[in-house]
């Protein structure tokens, strides 16, 4: 039957996982929503359209609905068709707000399933049950998931969901990705910026699994993982429990990571940590001692006058120190690996025994959530402590790239520049001196070079 009045009508589609990214479920929804509109006579001046979105949670965007709810207040429609009622809304909230809109505005909105019509008071009240019901029901199901993974968790089970690089769903390795990982966890550790490991990866053509590229975002998320260190996470979190899983990384090395990350430099640095220049910060001038900086191909000291051009300085560096690294003198350079810390490592498990405890306490009802807050936000900031602690006493990890290879020279010469830079600030002390006014071409005597320990 057409209605004796025409209408305005937009058409509302949204299905809230769609794995494959087929968006059938949309189109059969679009089908029967069009169809209804037909047979009412109703003209359909745009749909709105949120394939894979939840309505569960309010605090998510639906930016499809949110376009729509814009749309009808600034009069485009005066009809809405939704293929059911929980496809619209599963926020009993904003279903009040439609409810209004259909008493105040006279707006018609039906479900091409016949089950609410918001014209009737009928269709109201059964709009308010089925709203509330679908609303306990996912609440429910909210419950029944949190305990399963609060479970799985206790039990040291995989988490279920996405798989981890590195990883099978299952938990089992995969060696390609974990040596990538482990490569990735060291390559910081000893120095390196997020920047300059996704540059390379990129680069190197290394395909992520969630991009197109690397991005200094992915490799920090990798980084801050602590299911690669063997342990649980939850929303993100470490809960104290391990993991059944073999770990790609030792705790100390994920420790140093942490502590790395969280340094308050790195993030009260608005330009970042990470340098483009050899001797930025490095070298020092030789009149005042303050450290120069890089700005138009060239090293400034900001008090005193001087100002170098940079290439045949950083040319003569890096020479200077390879030829050093290599020499017979030197031999085989070895290094003595960072000493395990057995009373760091046991202080960093209690304080995660003690974090899961609160957390089973909480579970349990044992405490509120303010002592719950109190309580965890203590033992995490122990946690950070013990983590720094752990990692000042891990050094020379920039120096195992260049110990026990055939040519420390060369292997210093291909090394990025971050770990450059770490290799450099250990062995050698640069000065630089005003150039002579006059003086063509570069002078290597104004530049200082003083290896470190010697007089």
């Amino acid at each position: 039957m057409r209605d004796q009045e025409a209408r305005k009508c937009a058409v509302y589609l949204r299905q809230s996982l769609d794995r494959d990214g087929e968006r059938l479920a949309v189109t059969r929804q679009r089908e029967d929503c069009f169809a209804l509109a037909q047979d009412r006579g109703w003209e359909i001046v745009d749909e709105y359209e949120d394939n894979s979105v939840s309505a569960y949670d309010r605090s998510k965007s639906r930016p499809a609905y949110d376009r729509m709810v814009a749309d009808f207040a600034a009069g485009r429609f005066d009809a809405l068709i939704c293929w059911d009622l929980d496809r619209l809304t599963r926020q009993p909230r904003q279903l009040e707000d439609w409810i209004e809109a259909a008493e105040t505005r006279g707006l018609l909105f039906v479900t091409a399933n016949g089950e609410a019509d918001l014209s009737t008071d009928g269709g109201r009240m059964y709009a308010r049950i089925k709203a509330s019901v679908a609303r306990a029901e996912g609440e429910r199901k909210g419950a029944r998931q949190r305990r399963a993974m609060a479970q799985r968790i206790e039990r040291g089970i995989v988490p279920a969901g996405t798989r981890l690089t590195g990883y099978t769903t299952k938990g089992e390795v995969l060696p390609e990705e974990a040596d990538l990982v482990r490569s990735i966890f060291d390559r910081f550790a000893a120095g390196e910026s997020l920047f300059s490991i996704a540059g390379s990866l990129s680069e190197a053509g290394v395909p992520p699994r969630r991009s197109s590229v690397w991005h200094p975002s992915s490799v920090r998320d990798l980084l801050t993982n602590a299911r690669y260190a063997g342990l649980q996470v939850f929303q993100g979190k470490p809960t104290g429990h391990r993991g059944n899983w073999e770990p790609l990384v030792g705790e100390p090395t994920f420790a140093t990571v942490q502590a790395i990350l969280t340094d308050p430099r790195r993030i009260t640095n608005r330009e970042g940590t990470a340098r483009k220049h050899l001797g930025s910060g490095l070298f020092v001038c030789d009149e005042c001692g303050e450290p120069v900086r890089a700005h138009s191909g060239r090293y400034r000291c900001r008090f005193c006058e001087i100002n170098r051009t940079r290439e045949p300085i950083d040319a003569l560096v890096r020479a200077t120190v390879a030829a050093w690294l290599d020499s017979p003198e030197i031999g085989t350079l070895t290094l003595t690996p960072p000493q395990r810390d057995d009373a760091a490592l046991d202080r960093l498990s209690e304080l995660r025994s003690r974090l899961a405890s609160i957390e089973g306490d909480y579970d349990s009802g044992l405490i509120d959530g303010h002592r719950y807050q109190v309580a965890s936000a203590k033992v995490a900031a122990e946690l950070r402590q013990a983590e720094r602690g752990l990692a000042q006493s891990r050094t020379g990890l920039a120096l195992a790239t260049i110990a026990n290879v055939e040519s420390p020279g060369d292997t210093f010469l291909s090394a990025p520049l971050d770990i450059q830079r770490q290799i450099l600030s250990e062995f050698m002390a640069v000065r630089l001196r005003r150039q002579p006014r006059g003086r063509k071409g570069f002078n290597p005597e104004s530049v200082l070079l003083k290896w470190k320990g010697t007089s």
